[in-house]
């Protein structure tokens, strides 16, 4: 076809022609690959409205009538040709956005793996340093330390690429039987310092009773990932929280297991509608917005859900359901549990 080498800008078509009318020549045009994105407006003296109908219905752009002044005719051309050109722009705005989005992700598999090397070095010396070297106390508390602080990194550099992943719908969830219960007073625990500091104490609830000895919450998760939700969730209630406060965390235990972080202070108005958005925060000098954003992403990930409650004035709660594992079988369970991951049963 000779529209195709090479192809025009626009294809100005009539429609009364000997031996194919310009009905089906549009019609080839539309069903060609290499033809199937050039303007075609009709120019024809068919007065008809279904002729105008029929071939804005092939494809066609523009439908024009004889007679038409030149310049008329120019402008309407000139319009389409600009509007050609802002759609190939796009288009070309599009691939490069797609090709950048593949390029981070290159980067962010070479970065991970990269910072990898170096940590195998600071994970690996404190363990031959407390194996090998007869330390004092105090120097075994610092290399720990560092180990501790290694370790920490690595999970943030692994748990950094599963957010990516996540956000572009790949990450390959693998849930199984999570104490949640016990990973919250993990994430607890790091908090501990600034639970300290401000005097804030911690009251636990089991469908609105205290725990019992040994008792155990059971969701269908990954334990990491549940970590990293409800240790940024603790961190922005204490944070939140006044001096002197309690932070009220209950579990209800149904279907699905619903976990609640009620803290004093308030949500600002501004940003409640958008507050598991990416980048949003207020009042925080360092804040980058991403640690609610991580935890709602995990959720959904976990196929649970978050939410923000601000009805009660003066405090903020923060509900997120996870699917149970009540059925699960105790012996599974126990096996999973880390060991003396119970000890405490009250508040903190």
């Amino acid at each position: 076809m000779a529209a195709a080498t090479p192809a025009p800008d626009l294809i100005l078509l009539d429609i009364v022609m000997p031996e194919m009318d310009g009905y089906q020549v549009c019609a080839h045009l539309k069903e060609r690959p290499e033809t199937r994105s050039i303007p075609v407006i009709f120019l024809t003296a068919l007065e008809e409205e279904e002729s105008e109908t029929h071939g804005l219905s092939l494809g066609a752009v523009d439908f024009i009538r004889k007679p038409i002044s030149l310049t008329t005719l120019h402008l309407r051309v000139k319009l389409h040709i600009e509007l050609l050109q802002a759609r190939r722009r796009l288009e070309e705005q599009n691939r490069q956005l797609i090709e950048d989005a593949r390029l981070r992700e290159v980067v962010e598999h070479i970065t991970h793996h990269d910072l990898k090397g170096p940590l195998n070095i600071i994970i690996g010396v404190p363990q031959i340093l407390l194996k090998k070297c007869e330390l004092t106390d105090s120097q075994q508390n610092l290399v720990k330390a560092i180990e501790k602080s290694g370790y920490k990194m690595l999970e943030m550099i692994n748990r950094s690429l599963d957010l990516f992943k996540m956000e572009n719908g790949s990450y390959d969830f693998r849930p199984e039987p999570v104490d949640i219960l016990s990973v919250m007073r993990r994430a607890l625990d790091e908090v501990a310092p600034m639970l300290s500091a401000k005097k804030i104490k911690v009251a636990f609830r089991v469908d609105e009773q205290l725990p019992r000895e040994g008792q155990k919450v059971m969701a269908m998760a990954e334990s990491l990932f549940c970590h990293s939700m409800f240790a940024n969730l603790c961190k922005n209630a204490v944070e939140a929280s006044p001096n002197d406060d309690v932070i009220n965390i209950g579990y209800k235990c149904r279907a699905d297991v619903t976990i609640s972080i009620d803290n004093g202070g308030e949500v600002p108005e501004e940003i409640r509608e958008h507050f598991f958005d990416k980048f949003v925060t207020a009042g925080k000098e360092d804040g980058t917005g991403l640690g609610t954003y991580s935890a709602g992403l995990i959720a959904r990930t976990q196929h649970g859900t978050i939410d923000l409650d601000t009805s009660v004035a003066g405090r903020t709660c923060i509900r997120v359901t996870l699917p149970s594992a009540a059925e699960v079988p105790d012996e599974i369970i126990a096996a999973l549990a880390p060991p003396g991951s119970m000890k405490s049963t009250g508040g903190k």
